[in-house]
């Protein structure tokens, strides 16, 4: 019987245990989500969405859509702050944007533009989740002439 339940245990603890053993690999969601991102990620088409990303649609609050969107955008990740912290490091340039600047501690902050949008990525490690991302973008301030 100890036997049976033994490895009926390992059975089960099996796939978990090899899902943590592969390393940490992150892709750029397609416009059309078909990466295995979530459907609802399909509207951004001028960010880059890290793969098995879930969005928090009570922290969530977005305008418009398409390349034009402004507001908040915030999902959890299951990579940690580091391999989300180079991701976005990468990847943001390929999409437009442009570094401004970059603060990398417990709670790391990255800003860009793009045009006349800004964005500003905020990461913070979650136990259970990985990763919380919260992207804010809005429109850049126009500069006032010097008196």
């Amino acid at each position: 019987m100890k036997k049976l339940l033994f490895s009926l245990m390992c059975l089960a603890a099996a796939p978990v245990l090899t899902g943590c053993a592969g390393g940490e690999t992150m892709y750029r969601s397609d416009a059309d989500g078909t990466n295995g991102s979530s459907p609802s990620f399909a509207q951004f088409n001028d960010i880059p969405i890290p793969e098995k990303a879930t969005m928090d649609l009570k922290s969530t609050l977005l305008l418009g859509g398409s390349s034009a969107w402004i507001g908040r955008l915030v999902f959890s990740a299951p990579y940690t702050l580091n391999a989300m912290f180079d991701f976005y490091m990468s990847e943001m340039p390929k999409f437009g944007w442009n570094e401004v600047t970059v603060v990398r501690s417990k709670v790391s902050v990255l800003s860009f533009t793009n045009g006349d949008r800004v964005a500003t990525v905020q990461l913070e490690p979650d136990m259970v989740n990985g990763t919380v991302v919260s992207f804010t973008v809005s429109p850049r301030t126009k500069d006032k002439a010097k008196k």
